[in-house]
């Protein structure tokens, strides 16, 4: 099997993407940051749908951590989502070593706001000016036709779809819908930290997305429902960051007079190791209370 051509600076990335264009190809980029799952590879296979010539970067952004976060214990296996791509015929894979992305003397980063504020911010401050900058570096390295980001990340989405706009960055921002194990669990990098206990406590946090949905589609009050939802989490041993109804787009809370869609966020740890998640929210035709 012939794998995808490896780029380790920006130059020969920007090369191969020159010369795909000159073969009258589209260009599409989706940004990883490896471990790859089925959730990466259907971002990949959509991509594909958009352009002739695609390109997946793998790079584990320190930028987006924290000191007290798991940087070092990310989990990295290059030669697996090598594979992986292979078998996907991915033409193209930007690799960069840390220093191509953030060499010496870099001193610039792009500040956010907007859908940013809130939710994820609330405990992880530093978390989407990380990947704030870094995205639209690769973005810019690039210059991809369109760009794929799962919208498990959701509020990672809607930052990324806010600063594309804002900054005239010439690329449409598409996103893919979640993949989900059997048992419903958002599928994530980080699931293989969880021991066997922990991966069947973890399947509670889509039921709880879930059965709140239809609690509010019944027209229950949506405080109440968040709180019971809160509750049940903690009872089973998760930390909560959040559990939270937002406007889909703006990530603003939602009007209880208004009329666009709805998406219910949550995070909460287990253990030590965080998980997040959403799904989206119809409107009532009565609104909500």
């Amino acid at each position: 099997m012939i794998g995808p051509k490896i780029y380790e600076t920006v130059a020969e990335m920007r090369q191969a993407v020159d010369a795909a264009r000159a073969q009258g190809k589209r260009i599409a980029l989706v940004p990883t940051m490896g471990a790859l799952h089925e959730g990466h590879l259907s971002l990949v296979r959509a991509a594909r749908e958009h352009a002739g010539h695609v390109i997946v970067s793998i790079f584990v952004n320190p930028t987006q951590f924290a000191p007290t976060e798991d940087f070092d214990a990310y989990p990295r296996d290059s030669e697996a989502d090598l594979r992986l791509l292979a078998g996907l015929g991915v033409e193209g894979v930007f690799m960069p070593p840390a220093e191509e992305v953030y060499p010496q003397g870099f001193a610039t980063a792009v500040s956010v706001g907007g859908p940013a504020e809130g939710l994820e911010s609330a405990t992880r401050p530093h978390f989407f000016g990380g990947v704030a900058t870094v995205v639209t570096k690769l973005l810019l390295a690039a210059l991809p036709d369109v760009a794929v980001f799962g919208e498990k990340d959701y509020q990672q989405l809607c930052v990324i779809r806010r600063f594309v706009r804002d900054l005239d960055i010439p690329v449409n921002i598409l996103g893919g819908p979640t993949v989900r194990e059997k048992d419903g669990l958002a599928m994530s990098s980080r699931n293989r930290y969880l021991d066997a206990d922990a991966r069947r406590t973890a399947a509670l946090v889509p039921q709880v997305l879930s059965e709140a949905i239809d609690r509010l589609d019944a027209g229950e009050e949506a405080s109440t429902v968040l709180a019971d939802g809160t509750a049940r989490l903690a009872e089973a041993g998760f930390s909560v960051d959040y559990l939270e109804l937002r406007d889909a787009e703006t990530l603003a809370p939602v009007d209880p007079n208004g009329t666009s869609a709805a998406r219910l966020l949550v995070a909460a740890k287990l253990g030590k190791t965080r998980l997040i998640d959403n799904m989206n929210v119809a409107r009532p035709t009565a609104g909500w209370r």
